[in-house]
């Protein structure tokens, strides 16, 4: 028997889920939680094989949940509406078993959950040509000079710290902007966080 905790802050969605696995003769929900922390307190006590969860929920995301729950026995299994490079690549990172989105058919789901405690790991396709089709344009140093503007660094810290001019700093601001093609820094900011491309 698969034993299964499942993670999702929409109730409806979680009893439906619910409803779905239990129907299938070899799994058990065996919890239910609405948001990150829950899930992982629920993991702890019951020992589950499966953990499926969303990304977006209150308290602690499934990606934060994921990171923690990492070196735990129990498989990972991401069941988003989000196919974001960058929720995917740090999914990958949290060796997640599988990542896939909730709009695949309900038999694909019961599948999934089958080869995943086999020792596969699943990816959904879209998911998978997102992250291969948009590659970071930024050099390593253009990486470096925008790590520092996340920490909110002014041009000459910046300057300070990585031991270049003002004035190099502020080209290569005017370049990560028309790289990334945006008009200030903090659409820059917003964009590099969605495509994952500091991690």
């Amino acid at each position: 028997m698969i034993r299964i905790v499942l993670a999702e802050d929409q109730q409806l969605l979680l009893g439906a889920l619910g409803a779905l696995l239990d129907m299938e003769e070899d799994m058990e929900i065996v919890g239910r939680a609405s948001n990150g922390e829950e899930v992982i307190n629920l993991v702890e006590k019951e020992n589950p094989d499966v953990c499926l969860m969303d990304i977006e929920m209150p308290v602690q995301t499934g990606l934060d949940a994921a990171e923690i729950l990492r070196n735990h026995p129990c498989k990972v299994i991401i069941l988003t509406t989000f196919a974001r490079p960058g929720y995917f690549e740090r999914a990958r990172k949290a060796a997640v078993g599988g990542y896939l989105l909730k709009d695949s058919p309900s038999d694909d789901l019961a599948q999934s959950i089958r080869q995943i405690m086999r020792g596969k790991r699943i990816y959904s396709p879209e998911l998978v040509d997102l992250a291969f089709s948009e590659q970071n344009p930024l050099t390593q140093r253009e990486i470096e000079v925008m790590k520092l503007l996340i920490e909110g660094k002014t041009t000459k810290a910046i300057a300070k710290e990585l031991f270049l001019t003002n004035g190099t700093v502020r080209n290569y601001i005017s370049v990560i902007l028309d790289k990334l093609e945006v008009d200030n820094r903090m659409e820059a900011i917003a964009k590099v966080n969605e495509k994952g491309w500091l991690k």
